[in-house]
Order: C-alpha cells, then structure tokens, then sequence
C-alpha cells in the first residue's frame, strides 16, 4: 500500500511562517499557513493513494480533514523528523511539504509511481526540495543532510543517487516561505484557498 505523509507545523501564530512577517502580522502568516495546508491536503485527499498521514508538529484542529491520519513529528533537526516520518510506513511513500499550496493530485500521482524510477525528487526553488518518494522507504537517506541551506536539495539527491537508486524529477516548484514567494504562489493558483486569502489580506490598506 502507498502512502502520502505531509509534513507539517499546526498552523500557530507566532510558531509558523514567520519569514512572511513584517510584510504579514504573524496572525495573518498563520492564516496564510493554514490555508496552504488546506490545499495540500485537499489535493492529497484527491489523489490516488492507499494511506494519507499529516506527520505535525503541533496539535490537530478543525482544518484537518476527515480521511487524514495525524502523526506527531520526531524529535530532533529537519533530517531526523523527515526521517522518522518514513519510519512509520511500509511500501512506496511519497513525502511533501505545507509549502506548497500549488499541487496537484495529477502531480501527487506522478510522484507515487514507481513502476520505472526507485525514486523521485522534487526541486524548489530555494535549493531546498518540496517532495521525496521512494520505492522502498529507508530513513538513513535523510540523516545528516544539511538543512535550510542552499544546497539541501543537491546533496538529498545526491544521497538518493548515491545509494544506487534510480531517480527521476519532479518539476521545480516554489516554496512559500516569504512574501516574495507568497505572491509568485498566488498568482499562479487562483482558484485555491492560498490564493484568494493572499489576494484579500494584501487588498486591506496598510
């Protein structure tokens, strides 16, 4: 059985999206967080997959839909919490991000099929990487891997290549991390939930 596990922070202000301060109060970069994660988790409800699990950092609320599983987070850096968060499946597993208001349960699919690939990578645009499947999931490909740096993503593939598998591309997508890249998002998707929020919080005067 395939599963798809989101990683995600509860959506707290304060606690989440704080690169989108001072542009937006942290109420509103909490806003904004729980409205990307509610996308993901749509597209994730809609895509063809056995198991759905929101690995979170943080307590569960009402945005969490019903069909979704929730797991808390390891302990520990990025790498070791993204490893633990294979550790709970057996089988093909995708892992994404809440930063991605813009997937598709068409893209999901893609990255759930290994008929020809052991695994798949998907690049942001920050360096870093917004999905990683694998075939047959092993933690140890994510510890030790530096995170939040701009070569993140280069050395997680590296790593998958190194391992002897087989690894094949998803597109490059674009993190939403600062106001910056907040707008290139919405403008790009604006029929999601993401979108129109951005549109109605940067029509307020400030």
């Amino acid at each position: 059985m395939s599963t798809l596990l989101v990683m995600a922070k509860a959506p707290v202000a304060g606690r989440v999206k704080t690169r989108l301060t001072p542009h937006f109060t942290p109420e509103q970069a909490a806003e904004l967080a729980r409205a990307a994660l509610q996308d993901t988790l749509a597209a994730v409800l809609d895509a063809p997959v056995g198991r759905r699990v929101l690995v979170l950092d943080g307590r569960p609320g009402a945005w969490v839909p019903e069909g979704i599983e929730v797991l808390p987070q390891g302990v520990g850096g990025l790498d070791a919490r993204l490893a633990a968060a294979f550790s709970h499946v057996e089988g093909p597993a995708l892992l994404i991000g809440m930063d991605t208001p813009q997937v598709t349960p068409d893209l999901l699919a893609r990255g759930l099929d290994f008929n020809e690939t052991d695994a798949w990578f998907g690049p942001a645009d920050d360096g870093g990487f917004w999905a990683l499947g694998l075939a047959e999931p092993d933690p140890t490909l994510l510890l030790g891997v530096p995170m939040s740096v701009p070569h993140t993503g280069r050395e997680q593939r590296r790593r998958l290549t190194a391992s002897g598998r087989t690894v094949r591309d998803l597109p490059e997508l674009c993190d939403v991390d600062t106001s910056a890249d907040a707008a290139q998002v919405a403008a790009a998707v604006p029929g999601t939930r993401f979108a129109a929020l951005h549109d109605r919080l940067c029509a307020v005067p400030r």
